[in-house]
């Protein structure tokens, strides 16, 4: 006895730090142990059975445990040894009975549902006759009108104007509703082809880059006369021998067409001599020159003093307009990562900056449009030929090198140039709307916070492409425009929101705005109407800075 006793305690005392103790496993199939649940079958299965008369053994403790804790063990999919453990918890009549009314039950839910699908299907054979005699009758009616009135369409064309299918008195939301074989689910795919043939026409989406120079909201891409007679005035300004530069800025002011939009940007980057016939040699020149620098440095972006800044732009290079599928391909992506790296090697004193990738963006894509004439957004480069994917990245690579010389102070140590900028937004946009920078200063919302990228990318991430190219038109034709103009591009930007920003009552409501301008929808018309009123604030301030310093 002492023995058991001393058994009984060890297991009261030491039941959960035993090795291999039991741990409740919940879930579906194991929910949590309910002792009220399962009340009814502890008593059932401990109920003793005494074989011989005398006092009866009492379960120890372990064997209490056991016995409420059978079902948490790990027993698999074995049956035998489930029904086994069934058996010893439960009453063998209860069990039995119950079998006997589950399988009951499921034999008259059986013949039930059998008996409501010969009935169901009699009744669709009765409906579809009835349906197949009214059609023929109606179908008979609309013949003898047609010959009446001359009418001359095809039957097809009157099965399929008929109302919707009906099923068992009820409208058929859906042609899989409709039962197998029926004549009116084909009426109902003529009928659906009917209506969407019957819908008014919807303007096309506008791309992400747009194909037309003065393509806008309206998603017309159909020329006007106003159109066609720039287009006239730069062909013939570009057909001379020698290019006026400063007449081809005042046209190029109001946008470039496409057309004529590479060599544009070509000769207002200087990237082209204004003399026709020294353009074809130059150009050879300066492309054997990129590939010259190919050869000579891209072995190095593995070196040790080189391996940082290729990993940066290796990094940053997927992330480029990551929208557009263009700039996906991976021959893309190597033509921009060589031309970012044999910038950076060229220019040590600021070296690659993050926000240097966009600039290329729209150098590649206009250049492009100089050997296709379909949209580029989904254009597979592939399919040029080499020497025309040659000549893009070195133009690409010499004009984006042209553009940064204005700005490099942006991109050097602590891009001073972009503070100075930022700082000059802030006295600019106090004096041209002091409500909108006393309601910032008032939530403490520092300009440098949402203007950096402003500054850094150029507006690029606050624009769809397509108004970044047009935007650059401009800034191509205004003297200074990347690194002067661009300020009050900004300030009437930021203006242009007053309303949105005026009505955000709390610091993360206007840092969540000024992120994330509703610009997705932009088209060339608003764009217009930025620079017109960037032009103003220039004119109003550009030679009296005094104007707008406090």
């Amino acid at each position: 006895m002492s023995s058991d006793g001393n058994r009984k305690q060890f297991w009261k005392r030491n039941a959960a730090k035993v090795p291999g103790s039991i741990q409740h496993v919940y879930g579906a199939q194991h929910p949590p142990f309910d002792p009220l649940l399962h009340a009814n079958l502890i008593k059932a299965g401990n109920k003793p059975t005494p074989a011989t008369p005398g006092k009866p053994k009492k379960a120890t403790t372990f064997q209490e445990f056991e016995s409420i804790t059978s079902d948490a063990w790990d027993v698999g999919d074995d049956d035998d040894e489930l029904l086994a453990m069934a058996a010893q918890n439960l009453n063998i009549e209860v069990v039995m009975e119950t079998a006997n009314k589950v399988i009951e039950n499921h034999s008259k839910q059986q013949e039930r549902q059998r008996l409501d699908d010969t009935t169901e299907l009699e009744h669709r054979e009765e409906d579809t006759q009835e349906e197949v005699a009214e059609e023929e009758e109606e179908d008979e009616e609309d013949e003898e009108d047609r010959v009446e009135e001359g009418d001359v369409t095809s039957p097809e064309v009157s099965f399929a104007s008929q109302s919707s299918p009906y099923t068992d008195g009820r409208l058929v939301k859906s042609h899989s509703e409709a039962p197998i074989g029926s004549p009116k689910e084909a009426a109902g795919e003529c009928a659906a082809l009917h209506r969407q043939r019957s819908l008014p026409h919807r303007p096309p989406v506008i791309p992400l880059v747009a194909r037309m120079a003065d393509q806008n909201t309206s998603g017309t891409p159909a020329m006007t006369e106003r159109e066609a007679s720039r287009l006239d005035k730069f062909k013939q300004l570009l057909a001379g021998p020698n290019t006026d530069l400063e007449e081809l800025r005042k046209l190029s002011w109001s946008g470039i067409p496409r057309q004529v939009r590479p060599i544009t940007w070509k000769l207002l980057s200087g990237y082209l001599p204004a003399n026709a016939e020294r353009r074809e040699s130059v150009l050879q020149r300066k492309r054997q020159e990129y590939f010259g620098f190919i050869q000579q440095y891209y072995d190095s972006r593995n070196d040790e003093h080189h391996q940082d800044t290729y990993r940066q732009i290796h990094i940053d290079i997927p992330r480029t307009n990551p929208l557009i599928p263009l700039f996906q391909q991976a021959s893309v992506q190597e033509i921009f990562e060589r031309i970012l790296f044999i910038w950076a090697i060229r220019h040590p004193a600021s070296g690659y900056v993050q926000g240097i990738n966009d600039l290329v963006t729209p150098f590649f894509v206009v250049y492009v449009f100089e050997y296709i004439e379909e949209e580029v957004e989904n254009f597979d480069v592939s399919s040029l030929q080499e020497e025309a994917l040659r000549n893009i990245e070195a133009d690409s690579f010499w004009c984006m090198s042209k553009l940064l010389d204005g700005i490099q102070d942006n991109y050097t140590f602590a891009q001073p140039g972009i503070q100075r900028k930022v700082k000059a937004l802030e006295e600019l946009v106090s004096r041209i709307d002091e409500s909108v920078h006393r309601h910032m200063q008032h939530y403490e919302v520092e300009y440098l916070q949402f203007a950096f990228r402003w500054m850094n990318n150029l507006l690029m991430r606050e624009l769809p492409l397509r108004c970044t190219i047009r935007l650059w038109d401009t800034f191509q034709a205004e003297p200074e425009g990347f690194s002067h103009f661009h300020l009050y591009v900004c300030a009437a930007f930021l203006v242009r929101w007053r309303k949105e920003i005026l009505e955000e009552r709390d610091f993360q409501g206007l840092m969540i705005l000024l992120q994330n301008l509703p610009t997705m929808h932009w088209g060339n018309e608003e764009v217009s109407v930025l620079l017109a009123e960037a032009y103003r604030l220039k004119f109003a301030f550009a030679d009296a800075p005094n104007h707008y310093k406090r």
